[in-house]
């Protein structure tokens, strides 16, 4: 089993854009009308809202939409307002004792991975993976601020944004943890996510948002599969929430952890999931240096690092199988 990774520089929406629009597609398509082309909302009311909760991205929206073909369904979903429900798993720290540094894992079915790092320089210069074409799962833009978000563990849907464009629009539109606490108060999304953020001057939150209920902003640097506390037991025990929040607050406690130590405790249980077959998978190891203002992308036996000033456009492929029997064997 092989997942491949694709870092593509483009400043403003184009040719590069379109080309990974029109591979993509066929499979967000299937995705986003799976429970029915009605049960999205209209063309109107995706943009309107978009515009309304989002105006600054609203004229990046419109060039989007054109290059996808300025279809009904295409712009719908571009919006992503009010998407069909997604979950990963994903565990994240905010590192800064002796750096300053946001890693994370993200965990997922490795056949559902977009698997692209795009830099672009649409409202400012941002790096991160993307999501749904123009949404993000976590970046870092030229301000010195990084976010990353895991699932908040909860069954619940509502009207609201896919948080993965939300995650776009603060790294498009915020230079501080505090202007990002004023967009997630002020922008609904559409289920539960806890996002982490991180600024260059080591102040970190985590922001736990619902569609139901308001937003809670948490002095915490850990962010797993749960809020408060675990309110959907069956996900909360398949991703073991609980045990990789425990770790990682024992790893942060530890007087002899560095920043060293930390980023390969990442390259292992429990943080590190090998159940790829499942779905549930760590896809990517993230490290974002605001420091260094840089990125790298790390598997346990592979990395890459890419900067605004040195970004190499590459396909990496990474061999999950060979990942997984190295694991059972604990190498």
């Amino acid at each position: 089993m092989f997942l491949y990774l694709r870092s593509i520089a483009e400043d403003s929406p184009g040719e590069k854009w379109k080309k990974a629009f029109d591979k993509a597609w066929p499979y967000y398509k299937k995705w986003f009308v799976s429970e029915g082309y009605s049960s999205r909302p209209g063309y109107l009311t995706s943009s309107e809202k978009l515009k309304e909760f989002m105006p600054e991205l609203y004229p990046i929206y419109k060039q989007l939409c054109e290059l996808a073909g300025d279809g009904d369904l295409e712009s719908r979903f571009l919006s992503q307002y009010s998407p069909p429900p997604f979950m990963s798993g994903c565990s994240q720290i905010a590192w800064t004792k002796d750096a300053n540094m946001l890693i994370r894992n993200y965990d997922y079915s490795p056949r559902l991975f977009e698997g692209i790092l795009l830099k672009s320089n649409w409202l400012k210069p941002v790096i991160g993976i993307s999501d749904c074409l123009w949404g993000l799962l976590d970046g870092i833009n030229a301000d010195g601020l990084t976010i990353s978000l895991t699932f908040g563990g909860r069954n619940i849907s509502g009207d609201g944004f896919g948080v993965p464009l939300v995650m776009r629009y603060v790294l498009e539109t915020c230079s501080t943890i505090e202007e990002a606490i004023q967009v997630f108060h002020r922008v609904p999304v559409h289920m539960s996510y806890n996002v982490t953020i991180l600024d260059k001057n080591k102040h970190f939150v985590t922001v736990f948002l619902s569609p139901d209920r308001p937003v809670s902003v948490v002095a915490t640097c850990i962010g797993t599969n749960h809020q408060h506390s675990v309110e959907w037991e069956n996900y909360a025990s398949m991703s073991a929430t609980l045990p990789r929040m425990q770790f990682l607050e024992k790893c942060l406690y530890n007087p002899e952890e560095t920043s060293r130590s930390i980023k390969q405790k990442f390259m292992h249980a429990p943080l590190y999931n090998t159940q790829f077959e499942k779905g549930f998978g760590t896809l990517y190891t993230a490290i974002y240096d605001l420091e260094k203002f840089e990125c790298q992308i790390r598997w346990p036996n592979k990395k890459k690092t890419y900067s605004f000033d040195n970004f190499e456009e590459e396909k990496l492929q990474i061999n999950l199988s060979k990942m997984f029997f190295g694991q059972k064997l604990g190498i």
